[in-house]
């Protein structure tokens, strides 16, 4: 049985890895922020080994907390799901991460949650990844974080993908060394409170697919940006 580590548990693609894996007989410790306000992970505790854990991503001390109090062991897999989109034109007509109408303080936020946080919990509980038996750490962008596919908008969101992405490389070449495999991953454009409904993959057909995708990664592997079919998405 291995044990994952997957933060923004309670909703959308993050719910769907608990499913899944704990539905494999997998241990998931299943972080997010008011696990009192999450009822289906609630109930996917109660009757598969899923434990919840508070733990707010942007909140560093609240990471540090987390390892110090860690009781659970080696972690296999560290999932960085947790993420935020920021204010949106067409759902929300907010237009805060728009060229003309920036608010620094929400890409500031943006940043601190999509980038910051994910190697912030890199550096936390890679001595509790290297000694797992699979070793891996897995962060979710998006693509578009491409800069050679970019078009146009959604600045906080677009920056902190692509800033996450040369975080998580840099990473991978850092911890090689350790057999600590890293992985980049894109969910595809996935029907969730974020995606919309509008979206065009399920979250079961996309995390069928990131977990393969997972599967596969090895620390000999060169960083790349992979979607959950397999596409290489360029840089």
């Amino acid at each position: 049985m291995s044990t994952l580590l997957v933060t923004g548990a309670n909703r959308g693609i993050g719910l769907e890895l608990v499913r899944q894996y704990a539905s494999d007989n997998q241990r998931v410790i299943a972080c997010c922020r008011n696990p009192d306000d999450a009822a289906e992970l609630t109930a996917l505790a109660q009757v598969h080994e899923v434990t919840i854990q508070p733990l707010d991503v942007a909140n560093f001390e609240a990471i540090d907390a987390l390892v110090k109090a860690w009781d659970h062991g080696p972690i296999d897999i560290l999932i960085n799901n947790a993420g935020i989109f920021g204010p949106k034109v067409q759902a929300e007509n907010d237009w805060r991460q728009s060229f003309g109408h920036m608010d620094y303080d929400v890409w500031a936020e943006v940043l601190r949650t999509n980038l910051m946080a994910p190697l912030k919990m890199a550096e936390a509980f890679a001595a509790l990844v290297a000694a797992s038996e699979h070793k891996k750490i897995v962060t979710i962008s998006s693509a578009v974080s491409s800069i050679a596919e970019t078009e146009t908008g959604i600045y906080a969101y677009r920056t902190s993908k692509s800033a996450v992405n040369m975080a998580m490389a840099t990473l991978a070449n850092e911890l090689r060394g350790q057999g600590i495999a890293v992985g980049l991953f894109c969910p595809g454009w996935v029907k969730t409170r974020m995606g919309g409904e509008g979206a065009s993959v399920t979250p079961r057909q996309s995390i069928a697919g990131l977990r393969q995708r997972i599967e596969e990664l090895n620390a000999d592997q060169s960083p790349r940006l992979i979607r959950y079919n397999g596409d290489v998405i360029p840089w």
